[in-house]
């Protein structure tokens, strides 16, 4: 029985060993990678405070890819640890809990044999005995014997509660290793998706520096001009009132001022404080959401729930949604603005409507480059105005 008290005390001597030996590696792997990624993480500062350029740019998708590599890394390395502890305890626990049951069986029997003895030899224990004290020697030695056991299974007992709780231990750690593979799986979603931002950007830029200057630039004027005309900037005319679904413009095909190609650009606002259209155009459409440069692969959110006409013909297109847009995180744009005020769409024919009753309006903004052109509609029992940009009148 000593030997098997001893074996135990090695293995778990081993494991403790091998497991110590292993953390201390992992924490100095550990410590160079965030050494790394923080490297990495001053790079992206230092170039944020930069001038825009497209070599900045790439730059910091360059950086940002590296950080999330290594990031992976860091959760494979946490996850092949996690998994070897797992596979240790899993064996720990199996030879616990076969020599506890062993162990367990034979000190039972002991003690019930000891306790048998006990009551029923105690008299025979007496006759046998040389004298009186030879009688008192073996009476106390009977004793400590029962004495001896019952500790010896307290002290089995104690072992069994240790193997309970490294089964506790056990369960722990797999719940680490299921929330570490779910991170690793976003990990690597978000390396995909850097790679593809950085792939796109060179593919709309064409790898030119003028390209982008350019893009940013329209993008700039465009904001500038969506913010001037709801502060009342731009100049308007009533022309008349007008009933729902009446068509009040077209859209314009291919590039306008500030544009780079066919859409509308809706926005609802009450005064200057924008809303999100969805919350009033119908739902029931027919539609194609390719607000994530591609068409059918998600992107900004498409759920309309309100009541309200849409301007243009089904089947229509969502190019970018309301508020903080795919675009914004995946592309250019987000080095112009965050969150953008309406939502960019198209139709099956160039024709707008008005969604509801109203006044309209015809106006102009005029930029430094160019001046572009809208519609408003002014909706008297709604308190709301109805704007539409990139439109012919």
């Amino acid at each position: 029985m000593k030997k098997l008290f001893l074996g135990l005390f090695v293995v778990c001597l081993f494991l403790g060993t091998v497991y110590f030996s292993k953390t201390l590696v992992l924490a100095d792997e550990e410590s160079d990678l965030k050494e790394q990624i923080a490297g990495y993480e001053t790079k992206i500062t230092e170039l944020q405070k930069q001038a825009d350029s497209l070599g900045k740019e790439i730059s910091l998708m360059d950086n940002q890819i590296k950080i999330t590599s290594l990031k992976i890394s860091q959760t494979l390395k946490q996850i092949n640890v996690l998994e070897q502890e797992i596979l240790d305890l899993s064996g720990k626990i199996v030879r616990l809990d076969g020599s506890l049951n062993d162990l367990s069986k034979v000190l039972l029997e002991r003690v019930e044999e000891t306790y048998k003895s006990k009551r029923v030899n105690t008299l025979a224990l007496f006759f046998s005995s040389k004298n009186f004290s030879d009688f008192i020697s073996r009476f106390r030695y009977l004793q400590a014997v029962q004495l001896h056991d019952r500790q010896l299974l307290l002290s089995m007992e104690q072992t069994r509660t240790n193997y309970d709780e490294q089964k506790q231990l056990k369960e722990q750690k797999q719940k680490e290793l299921e929330k570490l593979q779910k991170q690793l799986e976003q990990q690597k979603i978000s390396l995909n998706s850097q790679i593809a931002d950085r792939k796109r950007l060179l593919e709309e830029t064409k790898g030119k520096e003028t390209v982008y200057q350019q893009l940013l630039a329209q993008a700039r004027a465009e904001l500038q001009a969506i913010i001037g005309i709801l502060a009342g900037e731009g100049n308007e005319v009533k022309v008349k009132d007008v009933s729902e679904g009446e068509k009040i413009a077209s859209v314009i095909s291919g590039a306008s001022c500030n544009s780079s190609g066919t859409h509308l650009h809706f926005m609802i606002a009450r005064g200057n404080d924008t809303k999100n259209p969805f919350d009033y155009l119908k739902s029931g459409i027919d539609y194609e959401n390719c607000s994530a440069g591609s068409c059918g692969s998600g992107g900004d959110s498409f759920a309309p729930a309100g009541n309200w006409n849409w301007p243009v013909n089904p089947k229509i297109t969502l190019t970018q949604g309301y508020g903080y847009t795919w675009a914004i995180q995946h592309t250019w744009v987000g080095r112009i603005y965050k969150f953008h005020n309406g939502i960019d769409i198209k139709g099956s024919s160039s024709d707008i409507y008005a969604p509801k009753t109203g006044t309209l309006y015809r106006g102009s903004f005029i930029g430094k480059t160019c001046t572009l052109r809208y519609v408003k509609v002014h909706h008297n029992n709604e308190d709301l105005d109805t704007y539409y940009l990139h439109i012919n009148f």
